[in-house]
């Protein structure tokens, strides 16, 4: 009876970590561009300084689930969702909830680097003057501070008042992270983010994935199996607007538990 009790109380503190953990849970998601239902019946949680990959062939879900999160497929015309996601315990679609007030939370990194006709400087100091910090003293820490967050200050510490178009495009990308790192979000979503770049710098983006998961949590769109197995913690499989499986990555890739997915990671499909 003892050791019941004992089980009992240890599976509701397991629980409890749980749930303290989760940063964005989805429950019962279905989303329609017009006519088309492309997400249906969503259910996914997203933890903590964890990288959480989402992977599955073009067409399937996973850049409008992501898009989803932040809320950025409302720009998309003709879009209807029903179900729930809540943010820390909020619910994202809630009319109390200001759009802006969530994407200071979650930041967006895209498929193709896409700085602003900007010099490197203000191409970071961009969201921290939008949010009222005008100080330069404090502009510049926040400046340097994202910029080595990004793992480029170093390439241009030197360089910091000239075009960002004149960056390679994997240093454009690591200023597009540093960008958004400079309004300390909680939340990365990056979608596609090293497939427009070549392997040097992929792999740059790589390590700094795993290192940015320390202080944010991490949520990626990959074409790239390999890359999943790489640097994710958990990955989802998506196919035709469904969740197949969600699972650790050593799992999912090593032992799936649907055939569906053993034959996408395998290359039978997609």
């Amino acid at each position: 009876m003892e050791l019941t009790v004992v089980k009992e109380r240890k599976n509701k503190q397991a629980e409890e970590r749980s749930e303290k953990n989760v940063v964005y849970r989805t429950k019962n998601l279905n989303l329609w561009y017009g006519e088309h239902h492309a997400l249906k019946n969503i259910d996914l949680d997203i933890y903590e300084n964890e990288v959480t990959a989402i992977i599955g062939p073009s067409g399937c879900g996973k850049s409008t689930y992501i898009k989803t999160l932040n809320r950025m497929i409302e720009l998309v015309p003709n879009v209807r969702t029903s179900g729930e996601i809540t943010y820390r315990g909020r619910n994202i679609f809630d009319k109390s909830y200001r759009v802006e007030e969530l994407r200071t939370q979650v930041g967006m990194v895209f498929q193709k680097p896409n700085p602003f006709p900007k010099s490197i400087y203000d191409n970071v100091a961009y969201g921290p003057r939008i949010h009222g910090i005008r100080d330069k003293k404090i502009l510049d820490e926040i400046v340097e501070r994202s910029l080595r967050g990004a793992a480029i200050w170093d390439e241009v510490k030197d360089r910091l008042h000239t075009n960002a178009y004149g960056l390679s495009g994997g240093q454009q990308q690591r200023l597009c992270i540093a960008r958004c790192l400079a309004i300390e979000p909680d939340v990365i979503l990056m979608d596609e983010p090293t497939s427009a770049l070549d392997p040097i710098s992929t792999l740059k983006v790589e390590e700094l994935v795993q290192e940015l998961k320390k202080n944010y949590s991490i949520i990626i769109v990959t074409h790239n199996m390999q890359q999943a197995a790489r640097i994710s913690d958990k990955t989802a499989f998506f196919l035709n607007g469904e969740v197949v499986e969600y699972n650790d990555t050593d799992k999912l890739f090593s032992n799936p538990d649907d055939k569906r997915t053993e034959d996408y990671i395998t290359g039978r499909f997609g």
